[in-house]
C-alpha cells in the first residue's frame, strides 16, 4: 500500500506538532520548513487538520498552529482512513467506458479488503508515540523548544 502525497504531510505535520511542548505554537512557515515540505501543501494540510479537530489554530501577535488533545490520541490508521478519499484502488474504467470484466471481476472488492487490512493495522500505532526524544532533538534544539 501507498498513502498519497498529502497524507504523507498530514502525518509529518501532526508528528512534528506532537514532539513539541503543549503550549508551544508553531506558524505554518515554520512547519512548513522543519517538515520539508512546500508550504502552500502545508497551509492545505493544517486547515484539513483543524477541520478535523486536531490542530488548534491561534491568532494574533504569538498565535499559530498547535496540536489538540485529540491530536495526540488520534491513531495512523485512523488519520490515513479519513484522509484516504479514493473509492476504489483499481481504476475500473477504460478510455471507450467501464471495463468489459467488471461484473464479475473479485479485484475491486480484495484490494478493498486488503486497504482496510492495512488501516486496521495502523489503528492500533498512536501518532504522537512515533516522535522519539533523539531523533527529534535537532529539531526541538533548532526551534528553541530544547536546550
Amino acid at each position: 500500500m501507498r498513502i498519497n502525497a498529502f497524507a504523507d504531510v498530514c502525518l509529518r505535520v501532526v508528528m512534528l506538532l506532537t514532539a513539541a511542548p503543549e503550549s508551544v505554537t508553531f506558524t505554518s512557515r515554520v512547519v512548513a520548513a522543519e517538515v520539508g515540505t512546500p508550504y502552500n501543501h502545508v497551509s492545505k494540510a493544517l486547515l484539513r487538520l483543524r477541520e478535523l479537530g486536531l490542530v488548534e489554530a491561534l491568532r494574533g501577535r504569538n498565535g499559530g498552529v498547535r496540536i489538540s488533545a485529540l491530536g495526540r490520541e488520534v491513531t495512523v490508521g485512523a488519520l490515513l482512513r479519513t484522509l484516504d478519499t479514493r473509492t476504489d484502488l483499481a481504476a475500473c474504467d477504460t478510455p471507450n467506458g467501464p471495463c468489459p470484466l467488471i461484473s464479475g471481476c473479485g479485484l475491486r472488492g480484495a484490494l478493498r479488503r486488503a486497504r482496510e487490512a492495512f488501516y486496521r493495522e495502523l489503528d492500533d500505532l498512536v501518532i504522537s508515540s512515533l516522535p522519539h526524544g533523539k531523533a527529534n532533538g535537532p529539531v526541538l534544539v533548532e526551534l528553541g523548544l530544547v536546550r
